[in-house]
């Protein structure tokens, strides 16, 4: 607690508790700047992007300032380089709540550094249990085991049920861990003959994840059928299918632009449409109401449903509006 943004909110609380005591009513609180700082470690990913588009429109139909900050790139999640970004937005502004991407346990501690110096904080894209990380007052974001659970009946049902899908994630971390978990065990209740290869990790880096794609179809000329976990699996395997001559069933994650125009395209089928934009408006929305000291509920899960080429044109819309 010893940032400029500290001192100032310990100033504040002293000045609040005295205005009371001498009867002269209240100082204005810190939500009274009605400001919102947005945390996302890989700020530039496509993905992220659409989150943060979601966001500042609510903000700003809200009548809220907000920033948004994470390390530029996207792709290298890196949440030590993004931090001190963060600080240094938190030193020069009152913000009334903080957004803090945490899709996985490296940090869940700056969190609680943020609830411990009296900011709450809101996370999004991901549902911890509630209690399991100190400081987190709301989440928001996909069911992510209905996720998994739909783009296995979505994938299960084109294949016939038979045939072998590759399986693989961006990295390993809570979101993208529970939905493959999702995925295998809803296969394996209504698609049994179907075989799930053991997962693997492609990566954020575009041509090396379609490398990796590639060197699995390779290895097995069973596959038939592709499922990722992240935003770019749609490109990552309609590029490795091409390049190895192979019609594979691929089901992908959110529609961003690139996504909608291969499965439009006919080089992929699917896409699960995790609510993006969405959960950066809700985002908003909890992090203006906890701002003003209202109470919400803690966990806000949003749906997200498998899509195919009939269900884009809503999607293109949601993108026009974003300017993306």
């Amino acid at each position: 607690m010893n940032s400029n943004s500290s001192r100032c909110r310990i100033f504040q609380a002293l000045l609040g508790a005295a205005a009371v005591i001498a009867g002269i009513g209240t100082v204005p609180s810190f939500a009274a700047e009605k400001a919102l700082l947005w945390v996302q470690p890989m700020r530039d990913h496509p993905v992220h992007r659409l989150m943060q588009a979601g966001f500042l429109a609510k903000c700003k139909e809200l009548g809220y300032t907000c920033e948004v900050v994470g390390n530029p790139s996207a792709t290298n999640y890196d949440v030590s380089a993004s931090i001190p970004l963060a600080e240094a937005a938190l030193a020069r502004t009152q913000f009334g709540a903080v957004a803090v991407y945490g899709p996985g346990p490296e940090i869940f501690p700056y969190i609680g550094k943020l609830g411990n110096e009296g900011l709450p904080v809101v996370t999004w894209h991901v549902l911890p249990a509630e209690g399991s990380v100190p400081g987190l007052k709301a989440a928001t974001g996909e069911d992510i085991k209905a996720a998994g659970a739909n783009a296995a009946d979505a994938m299960g049902q084109k294949l016939g049920g038979k045939g072998t899908i590759a399986l693989t994630q961006g990295s390993s971390n809570d979101t993208e861990n529970v939905m493959s978990d999702s995925f295998r065990a809803e296969m394996k209740a209504k698609y049994p003959h179907i075989k799930i290869l053991d997962t693997q990790m492609e990566g954020f880096e575009p041509s090396a994840a379609e490398s990796k794609a590639v060197g699995i179809l390779q290895a097995n000329p069973d596959v038939t059928g592709a499922f990722s976990t992240t935003g770019n699996g749609v490109q990552t395997w309609s590029g490795a299918a091409r390049k190895a001559g192979r019609d594979v069933v691929i089901i992908g994650m959110d529609y961003i632009r690139q996504n909608l125009d291969i499965i439009k395209s006919g080089a992929a089928y699917g896409l699960v449409a995790q609510p993006l934009y969405e959960e950066g408006a809700k985002t908003a929305e909890i992090g203006a109401a906890l701002a003003e000291g209202k109470s919400v509920p803690y966990l806000n899960p949003l749906p997200a449903k498998v899509i195919t080429a009939a269900d884009l044109d809503p999607y293109y819309k949601i993108l026009d509006s974003a300017g993306q």
